[in-house]
């Protein structure tokens, strides 16, 4: 049997952090399943879903901890758990708008009050192409439970939309 955790890291940047984190994986007797990684303001950080033998899994956790003095820090979560796929629809939004602060807050807020769970979620600011007025684009997978109205989401979305003055689809992913 294996257990699947989930990490979260952070440290600054350098060469070799990925490779110390895949050698600690490896010598365990882990499977990389996935994992979402970039290097932001010089720092570098990620989540990763790993795969392990469950009696190699207390031992991965304690040299998965050793590479603080590495400089990476790791929080190790057992994955257990969640949704059923027969209990949940896929969709994918996406916006963009001039940027302002509480936008994610405000989305966030509508998706949650939908009972909504944000599965991943990637933004970014980046200039307009003809003004040069910041610009805020925003990625997201979702999970909405079937037995919940996807006609009454879209109409929240749609209502948020014309509020924030930035344009939102929202599609089955």
């Amino acid at each position: 049997m294996a257990t699947s955790l989930v990490l979260t890291l952070i440290g600054n940047d350098r060469p070799g952090l990925v490779e110390d984190l895949a050698r600690a994986v490896s010598e365990h007797g882990g499977s990389w399943e996935s994992s979402r990684m970039a290097r932001l303001g010089g720092c570098f950080a990620g989540i990763l879903e790993v795969q392990v033998p469950d009696e190699r899994a207390a031992e991965l956790f304690k040299v998965l901890h050793g590479l603080e003095g590495r400089g990476l820090r790791v929080v190790v979560e057992d994955a257990t758990g969640g949704p059923r796929a027969d209990e949940v629809r896929a969709l994918r939004l996406e916006l963009v708008g001039q940027d302002r602060p509480g936008i994610i807050r405000e989305i966030s807020a509508t998706l949650a009050a939908s009972g909504v769970n944000v599965v991943e979620l990637s933004t970014r600011t980046h200039p307009a192409p003809m003004s040069g007025e910041t610009l805020f684009s925003a990625s997201a997978l979702l999970h909405h439970p079937v037995r919940e109205s996807s006609a009454a989401l879209r109409d929240h979305i749609e209502r948020l939309a014309e509020d924030l003055m930035v344009e939102i689809t929202l599609t089955d992913a």
